[in-house]
């Protein structure tokens, strides 16, 4: 499962990008959304890799996600009551533990809205104009659990 991390504007963006990003649900910027790994979704990160961040996660990053920014419809956050009586799992974790290994997906939980919207990212970025790779944030990273924890 890949967590998808918008960090740039889409002003002066080529249509086929904001289009993909839409796609994505990703509207704005420092919204999350987790994504699995199927040759139509790589292809759509390469698309938008200039404007965001992305990464492979397991189930203990998932389940932080779930917890600190998991949001039901109404406006109330996730929790593990709510896990319990509105689907077969007794836990986030447990539900976290299904997501990391694609059995499920974020669209088959009720009422669980498909995106995280993060906090700006603790004592910043370095660079939103270089790619992960020589120094930036942009693009593929290794540490995209880093990076998720400082936007927590």
């Amino acid at each position: 499962m890949y967590a998808v991390v918008r960090l740039k504007g889409t002003i002066n963006a080529r249509p086929e990008v904001r289009d993909t990003l839409r796609m994505l649900r990703l509207t704005r910027n420092n919204y999350c959304t987790l994504v699995e790994e199927t040759p139509h979704y790589k292809g759509m990160l390469q698309v938008v890799k200039d404007y965001v961040a992305f990464g492979k996660v397991g189930a203990d990053t998932i389940e932080m996600l779930l917890r600190m920014r998991g949001e039901v419809v109404g406006g109330n956050k996730l929790t593990d009551q709510y896990v319990k009586e509105n689907t077969p799992f007794s836990s986030i974790r447990e539900l976290a533990e299904k997501l990391a290994s694609e059995e499920i997906k974020l669209k088959d939980i009720p009422g669980l809205r498909p995106v995280f919207r993060m906090h700006p990212a603790r004592k910043g970025l370095r660079s939103i104009k270089k790619p992960y790779k020589i120094g930036g944030d942009l693009g593929e990273r290794d540490d995209i659990e880093e990076l998720l924890y400082r936007m927590r």
